[in-house]
C-alpha cells in the first residue's frame, strides 16, 4: 500500500474503533449505575478494570466510586480512555479523512464533539446519568448509520467496519473476563440473587439482553450466557461473529483491492476461529475462561 493510503486506512480503522468504544463505555456506565447496590464498591471498580486503567485511575483518585469513575470516564480530558477523549480522538482521525468522508459524517461528528465538550459535573449526576448515556449511545449509533448510508463502498469502508468488528470482539472478551475474575471472587456467590443480577448486567452491558432472552426465555445460566457472547453466530457482538465478519472484510480487501499485508492477520483470525470452533462453552469454562480469553 502507498504511504498515504496506509495512513488513511489507519485513520478510518481507528475512527470506527473509537466510536464503538464510546458507545460501549456509555452502555457499561449506565448499566453499572442501574445495577450497583450502592455508589461505591467493586461494581464501579470493575469499570476501571475492564478498561485496564488501574494505574492511571488511582493516580488521580483515592477510591473507585460512582462520582470518581463517572468523572474519570465522562469528563476527564486528561484520561485518554474517557468518552470525551475517545470522541476527540475519533474527530481527529476524521479530520485527516475529510476528503473521503461524506458531509453528513463530518457534520454529525462535529455536533457530537461540541456537545460532549459542553458536559459538566451537573450533567453526570445520578438523576441525569441514564439519559446522558442513552444520548451518547444514540450519537454513536447515528454515526454508524450515517456511515452505512452515505460512505462509498471503497477500501476505506472495509477498514472502517474491520475496526468496528475488532473493537466489539475486544469489548466482549473484556466484559466476560472481568465477570469471572472480579465480580465473583467468592464461590458462595454463584447462583445467588447477586450472581444472577450480575449476569443480567453483563448481558445488558454487551447490548445482548433481548437477543439472549429470545433464545433463553427463562433462567440466567452462566454457561448459556458465555456461549451466547463467545460463540453465537447471530448476535452482532459475539466474539465468533465479529471474527467471522473481520475475516470476510479482510478477504474482500485482499480480493477486491489487492491488499497484500493482510495475510498474517487472516492467519491469526483463522487460528482464533478454530480455537472457538473446537470447544464448547462448557469446555472453555472448564479449561479456564480467563486463560481462553
Amino acid at each position: 500500500m502507498a504511504n498515504l493510503l496506509a495512513r488513511l486506512a489507519e485513520n478510518i480503522f481507528w475512527l470506527a474503533r473509537y466510536m464503538e468504544r464510546a458507545e460501549n463505555l456509555a452502555r457499561i456506565l449506565d448499566v453499572t449505575d442501574t445495577f450497583a447496590r450502592d455508589r461505591s464498591g467493586r461494581n464501579w471498580l470493575s469499570v476501571v478494570q475492564i478498561n485496564a486503567d488501574n494505574d492511571r485511575f488511582f493516580a488521580r483518585h483515592a477510591v473507585a466510586n460512582a462520582e470518581s469513575v463517572l468523572d474519570f470516564y465522562l469528563l476527564d480530558p486528561a484520561n485518554p480512555t474517557s468518552i470525551r477523549s475517545t470522541i476527540q480522538a475519533a474527530h481527529e482521525n476524521a479530520r485527516a479523512l475529510r476528503p473521503i468522508l461524506s458531509i453528513e459524517m463530518w457534520a454529525q461528528l462535529n455536533m457530537t464533539l461540541h456537545w460532549i465538550r459542553s458536559l459538566t459535573a451537573e450533567d453526570i449526576t445520578s438523576p441525569k446519568l441514564s439519559r446522558l448515556c442513552s444520548r451518547i449511545r444514540e450519537a454513536c449509533q447515528t454515526h454508524a448509520g450515517i456511515v452505512e448510508g452515505t460512505f462509498s463502498r471503497e477500501e476505506a469502508w472495509y477498514f472502517y467496519w474491520l475496526g468496528k468488528q475488532l473493537e466489539r470482539a475486544d469489548q466482549t472478551t473484556r466484559l466476560l473476563d472481568i465477570k469471572y475474575h472480579l465480580l465473583l471472587p467468592h464461590v458462595g456467590d454463584i447462583g445467588s440473587a447477586l450472581d444472577l443480577s450480575q449476569w443480567n448486567a453483563l448481558l445488558r452491558a454487551a447490548g445482548g439482553y433481548q437477543a439472549f432472552r429470545r433464545l433463553h426465555p427463562v433462567g440466567m445460566n452462566p454457561t448459556a450466557i458465555t456461549e451466547f457472547l463467545l460463540l453465537s453466530d447471530s448476535f452482532p457482538r459475539s466474539v465468533s461473529l465479529c471474527m467471522r465478519q473481520a475475516e470476510w472484510l479482510l478477504g474482500q480487501l485482499r480480493s477486491r483491492f489487492r491488499l497484500r499485508e493482510g495475510t498474517v492477520a487472516l492467519e491469526r483470525l483463522d487460528e482464533m476461529r478454530a480455537a472457538m470452533t473446537d470447544q464448547s462453552a462448557e469446555e472453555i469454562i472448564s479449561n479456564g475462561l480467563h486463560e481462553f480469553i
